[in-house]
C-alpha cells in the first residue's frame, strides 16, 4: 500500500542559540501553530507533534492541539506520542474530547508506554507510581485502558445521593463520540505492534526500533507492520486500522539547501546502538536530490506498505523555512510514492 496521506511531525525544540528561530518555548508553540496553518494551505493531511516531558521541547499537548484546531479546518491534528506513564486518564479524557470537539473530529491521538528520557522515573514526580509487582509499562497500558473506556462513555463515578434524587452513573464530560476510533499506539517492537493489533488501535512507528535482528531498518519495520495486521486479523477485529511511519526527509533543491543539509547527507545512515538498555536500530535520514530520495523511498518496504507518512521537520529553523521544506516534499517527492492532494 502506498503512503496516501502526508503529514509533518514536530518535536517543538527550542534553544537560545545562534541561528535558531525558536529560541523559547513560546516561540516554538506559536510557530508550531503557524506551521500547521501553513501546512494545511499547502494541502498536507496532518500536523502532528511529539510529546516530551522535562525537556526543552513540546510537552503536555492539549493547549497546542486546541489552538491548532481553532486555526485550521481540514488538516488532521495528531500526537506522536503521548507518554501514558505521565497521564491522569480521566483528566486526559476530558481534555482530549474538548480538543476533538473544537477540531470537528480531526484529532488523531498517538499514545505509548513512553520512550527513554533524561529524567529518572519522571512520571513519579507527576504523581504516578506503578503498583507493586507492575512495571511502568504496565501502568501506561492500565492508564490507556482507563482513558479508552472513559472516551467511550463508560461511567467513571456515581452521583452523590445527597445532591440528586437517586444514584446514577456519571461519565466524563464532554464526550466526543468518534474519538475512540482515532487512537494510535506508538510501537518500537514487533511485540508491541502485536499488542496494538490485538487492542484494535492504529499503528504508529517512528525512526527508532528498540530491537534488532540484523536486517535493514525498513525490513524490520515492515515485519512489524505485518505483525500488527496479522494480530488484528487473528483477534477478529472488523474493518481495518491505519499505519503511519515517520521519516526524516530533506530534499536539496537549492544552494541554500545544499549548504544546510549537505554536511548531514554525507553521514546519514542507519545504525545500531544501545538505548535504554535495549539494542536498537536507528533509521537513516533521506537527504539529497529529490530523484534519489524518491528511489530510496520507493524501495522502503515499510513506507510503501503504510498509508500515512509523517515527515520530521527542523522546527527550530522557523515557519518560513519549514513550510518551504514541506512544499518541496509535496512537489518533488510525495506524488511519486502515491500521495495525491485532497484539500
Amino acid at each position: 500500500m502506498s503512503a496516501r496521506r502526508l503529514g509533518f511531525l514536530s518535536f517543538g525544540h527550542h534553544q537560545n542559540t545562534w541561528g535558531a528561530s525558536a529560541r523559547t518555548a513560546g516561540d516554538a508553540l506559536i510557530q508550531g501553530i503557524e506551521i500547521a496553518v501553513g501546512a494545511e494551505a499547502l494541502g498536507l493531511d496532518g500536523a502532528w507533534s511529539r510529546v516530551h516531558h522535562l525537556q526543552p521541547q513540546f510537552s503536555s499537548p492539549w493547549s497546542l492541539l486546541a489552538a491548532v484546531a481553532a486555526r485550521t479546518s481540514r488538516i488532521e491534528i495528531g500526537t506522536a506520542v503521548i507518554d501514558m506513564r505521565y497521564e491522569n486518564p480521566l483528566l486526559m479524557a476530558e481534555l482530549a474530547a474538548s480538543a476533538d470537539l473544537i477540531s470537528g473530529s480531526r484529532l488523531q491521538l498517538g499514545l505509548s508506554r513512553g520512550s527513554q528520557e533524561p529524567a529518572l522515573r519522571g512520571y513519579e514526580r507527576f504523581g504516578f507510581r506503578p503498583a507493586e509487582g507492575l512495571t511502568a509499562g504496565d501502568m501506561a497500558r492500565e492508564h490507556t485502558a482507563r482513558f479508552r473506556a472513559a472516551i467511550a462513555g463508560a461511567p467513571v463515578a456515581e452521583s452523590d445521593p445527597a445532591q440528586t434524587p437517586r444514584t446514577v452513573p456519571l461519565a466524563i464530560e464532554p464526550q466526543s463520540p468518534t474519538l475512540r476510533d482515532r487512537i494510535w499506539w506508538g510501537s518500537a517492537t514487533r511485540q508491541s505492534a502485536r499488542w496494538a493489533g490485538e487492542q484494535d488501535l492504529h499503528l504508529l512507528s517512528s525512526t527508532l526500533l528498540s530491537e534488532d535482528t540484523g536486517v535493514p531498518f525498513s525490513e524490520l519495520q515492515a515485519e512489524q507492520i505485518r505483525t500488527f495486521r496479522a494480530a488484528r486479523a487473528e483477534a477478529g477485529h472488523p474493518g481495518s486500522r491505519r499505519v503511519a511511519v515517520v521519516r526524516s526527509i530533506l530534499p536539496i533543491v537549492s544552494q541554500r539547501d545544499a549548504d544546510l543539509y549537505g554536511p548531514a547527507a554525507r553521514s546519514s545512515q542507519e545504525h545500531v546502538g544501545v538505548l535504554g538498555g535495549a539494542v536498537s536500530r536507528f533509521g537513516k535520514s533521506f537527504i539529497g536530490e529529490p530523484d534519489r530520495i524518491v528511489d530510496e523511498l520507493q524501495q522502503d518496504e515499510a513506507v510503501m506498505s503504510s498509508d500515512t507518512l509523517l515527515v520530521t521537520i527542523p522546527n527550530v529553523l522557523g515557519v518560513d523555512h519549514n513550510l518551504e521544506l514541506l512544499e518541496n516534499i509535496r512537489d518533488h517527492i510525495a506524488p511519486a510514492i502515491g500521495w495525491t492532494r485532497t484539500g
